[in-house]
């Protein structure tokens, strides 16, 4: 995501390099590139006007202090103006319910959109960081299977779903499913509608009248971003109709360009409250228009980095596994137990991106998600008693893991060999402190060094 508009701007901010100050020709010089970049990826040409004007008009309204040099002073407009673009500061979603009721949030989206994928993450995300007690509630009575994929997602995230099969009619479903969660003590209630066009009359009012019936706290929509420029349009047209509350991206790690996140805020004046970044269920972001900011100028994101390993780390399983760092007693049941954690953090890439300065140095290389594969099933064909005393995995039983696990001999020792300056450098570290973050750290430096397969 957003990896050509990045190359982009700082071919663009390259123009002031050398210049000893700001001046008019060479901002309009910059920033008419600046307008060309934005436009290849596929922002509003209204909004890419504008946004380049304005930053046009502060760029010249400054001096330039001895200290910064134009091109850092364009870099900090240009990311300053890029927040403010997007929102400016994250949206938050209203979730206490009115009079002891529930708190009711209405998806809305086209077909395809990622509705029914993304109720199901953000049901999790209620569920595990906010402490609620969701009810999914599946309203999308045309598509087949629509209610069996629901009740599937509700089963992964541990979610209950509300379904009436035999039942066409939403409102009585929806109002039924609210009966049910007070009943049940269920907090939230996110409601999975149907995809539909804009154009289709019957299928907007049928929403419509959906909306107005339950009255809910937030109505989302949900909005494919791969579709470019389209999803604004899009977006706009449902807007007019629904008047929702917030946009919800998906599909946030494709081939995007990036424009409609980058223009849908502007078009709509709606905020963009949450992205998808990934198929797994924990691949939900809150949307922080400065963070995607610092992206976009290849900047890093380490805040939101902290924040995925915060979600991971089990604060009492890391001072078990402290404890046994500190005795050397670090096995390969622990290094299994980390690399899940990691995994659940997203996609490596996209988390090696959030390192400022690694995004730029890793955009051309293939970082497979499946190299945990061949380390994992090494792992799995030790023995239990080998796995916790990884000193006795001698060369004979070397040998029969390597064949157990489908890879050679020298991986299993590379890997022998890496755990255990791993298992020395992770007790020095723990050491020198003692936070979650350290471990995070070893375990990370575990991924840079495992052997490839």
């Amino acid at each position: 995501m957003f990896e050509n508009l990045s190359d982009r701007l700082e071919r663009s901010f390259k123009i002031l390099k050398g210049e000893g100050k700001i001046t008019e020709i060479n901002v309009a010089e910059t920033l008419k590139d600046v307008r060309r970049a934005l436009l290849d990826a596929d922002v509003n040409y209204k909004v890419a006007k504008s946004f380049t004007d304005t930053v046009k008009q502060k760029a010249l309204g400054m001096n330039v202090l001895t200290a910064v040099k134009p091109s850092q002073l364009m870099v900090k407009i240009v990311h300053d103006e890029l927040a403010e673009l997007m929102g400016g500061k994250a949206a938050e979603l209203k979730i206490e319910g009115r009079a002891g009721a529930p708190a009711i949030i209405l998806m809305s989206g086209l077909q395809g959109s990622g509705k029914t994928t993304f109720s199901g993450k953000l049901a999790k995300m209620l569920k595990e960081r906010n402490h609620k007690k969701p009810l999914l509630v599946a309203c999308d009575v045309y598509r087949p299977a629509a209610i069996e994929q629901l009740k599937v997602v509700g089963e992964t995230v541990g979610v209950p779903v509300y379904s009436e099969p035999d039942n066409k009619n939403v409102v009585e479903i929806a109002n039924h499913a609210i009966q049910e969660a007070k009943s049940k003590a269920n907090d939230v209630v996110i409601i999975d509608t149907a995809g539909r066009l804009a154009v289709d009359e019957e299928m907007m009012q049928e929403i419509e009248t959906l909306k107005k019936a339950v009255n809910p706290n937030e109505t989302l929509f949900v909005v494919d971003s791969m579709t470019g420029q389209d999803a604004v349009n899009t977006a706009k047209e449902f807007n007019d109709r629904l008047d929702f509350d917030g946009v919800i991206l998906t599909k946030l790690d494709g081939d995007t360009r990036g424009g409609a996140a980058l223009s849908i805020r502007t078009v709509v004046t709606k905020p963009i409250k949450f992205v998808g970044t990934g198929e797994k269920m924990e691949a939900i972001d809150v949307f922080y228009p400065e963070r995607m900011a610092d992206r976009i100028l290849g900047m890093g994101d380490i805040v939101s980095l902290v924040e995925r390993a915060q979600q991971q780390f089990d604060e009492e399983e890391a001072k078990k596994l402290e404890k046994k760092i500190r005795k050397n007693k670090f096995d390969f049941d622990d290094f299994m137990g980390q690399i899940q954690q990691i995994k659940k953090m997203g996609n490596i890439k996209d988390l090696a991106a959030m390192i400022p300065g690694v995004g730029k140095q890793i955009k051309d290389l293939d970082i497979d998600d499946n190299a945990f594969k061949g380390i994992e099933a090494i792992i799995n064909s030790m023995t239990p008693k080998e796995r916790a005393n990884p000193d006795i995995i001698n060369p004979s039983r070397r040998r029969r893991i390597a064949a157990g696990s489908g890879t050679k001999l020298d991986d299993v020792n590379r890997l022998m060999k890496q755990f255990e300056q791993t298992r020395k450098m992770m007790k020095m570290v723990t050491g020198l402190n003692s936070s979650k973050m350290a471990q995070m750290a070893a375990a990370m430096k575990m991924r840079g060094g495992m052997p490839k397969f």
